[in-house]
């Protein structure tokens, strides 16, 4: 059976584009046992002269809808602080949130610890400080921490689901909650995963409104989608579903159904719901992280990609992991050279008065 949708195919006959039978062989038709094992489906590439204009779609007015929808979601003061893998067992790790200076290293059962980043003795930041056993000391003359508060210091609440790490902070307008709004991931053990951090000169909405606007995947990111559509009649204010092909080459490609959706005002998770690789997700998280020097926003986007699928084969690619994550992060790292130009724009004609949304 093939992967293509009835909405990719329409999209490929507006583009002008011949319905061929997949071939591993041009001209030959692919065998159905063949094609139920192969996920790749024959989808050439059309030259932007044939490509379905999308900026009628994407409407601003509708774009702010979506965005406004999440913004109004509780984040319940929570905010991704690195990859899990960012923390090890032997020294802490500093990093700045909101504007505040945290400090996070593990215990003796390597259980995720949180504080002020400020040493209460001098005021040192306590980045790369020794963990001996599970207690932090401070570089600058000792001072011994663990999830205990001190004059002057007090921890805070952290979490580690295993990909990503987050801190709790008190933040305006957000009713703290035991855990982050986790959206459903596959199986951990089962799955690969890769994270990549990339600070940007805007703030978190901006971001979220370009994961927001789909519509702009077929032309600004040509290498990587194609035949694009979104599925007004089974999307909704919290979803939207989309049909989408992933790029290997001009010739080749995987056509997928994919979903957007919210479950913070930070985030927002494109989860693969039909085709290659369902259960998939690319989680995208903006994390304030104060002003810059000229005071402009500072946003750290950081994006998982939890990679899953149910076929025998996939085993041997966890095997790969040690090869497939550089791979995997350099595709996310090339989207967003693309996608910071589209938020850093919208921020800056934010502040000009000058957006259209």
């Amino acid at each position: 059976m093939s992967l293509r949708t009835p909405a990719d195919r329409t999209a490929r006959q507006a583009t002008g584009q011949e319905a061929a039978e997949d071939s591993l062989v041009p001209g030959l038709p692919m065998p159905a046992a063949v094609r139920s094992r192969i996920p790749i489906s024959r989808v050439p590439q059309p030259h932007e002269d044939r490509m379905l204009s999308t900026w009628r779609l994407a409407k601003p007015r509708r774009i702010a809808a979506a965005l406004a929808v999440s913004q109004a979601q509780n984040s319940g003061g929570w905010f991704v602080a690195g990859a899990s893998e960012d923390v090890g067992r032997r020294e802490s790790v500093a990093r700045t949130i909101a504007g505040r200076e945290i400090v996070l290293w593990r215990d003796g059962a390597e259980r995720l610890l949180a504080g002020p980043g400020a040493c209460p003795h001098l005021g040192a930041l306590m980045d790369r400080c020794p963990v001996i056993e599970g207690t932090m000391y401070c570089r600058w003359h000792g001072l011994a921490f663990d999830d205990a508060p001190q004059p002057g210091w007090s921890p805070y609440r952290a979490y580690d689901d295993g990909v990503l790490v987050w801190i709790r902070l008190p933040t305006a307008g957000e009713e703290p909650t035991e855990r982050p709004s986790l959206p459903p991931r596959p199986p951990q053990l089962g799955s690969v995963s890769a994270v990549i951090a990339q600070p940007g000169i805007c703030e978190p909405p901006d971001v979220i409104a370009n994961r927001l606007d789909p519509w702009h995947g077929s032309w600004f990111h040509p290498y990587a989608f194609s035949h694009l559509v979104v599925d007004d009649a089974a999307s909704d204010e919290h979803t939207m579903v989309v049909d989408v092909t992933f790029r290997l080459s001009r010739t080749w490609g995987v056509p997928v159904r994919a979903e957007f959706s919210c479950p913070d005002t930070r985030t927002i998770v494109m989860r693969i719901v039909e085709g290659e690789g369902t259960g998939s997700v690319v989680e995208t998280h903006a994390t304030p992280l104060g002003p810059d020097a000229e005071g402009r926003p500072l946003t750290m986007i950081t994006e998982a990609t939890i990679a899953y699928s149910d076929r025998p084969g996939f085993a041997a690619a966890r095997w790969l992991a040690p090869v497939l994550k550089p791979m995997i992060k350099r595709t996310a790292r090339q989207l967003w050279v693309d996608d910071l130009d589209y938020a850093e724009r919208r921020y800056d004609l934010r502040q000009r008065g000058e957006f259209p949304g």
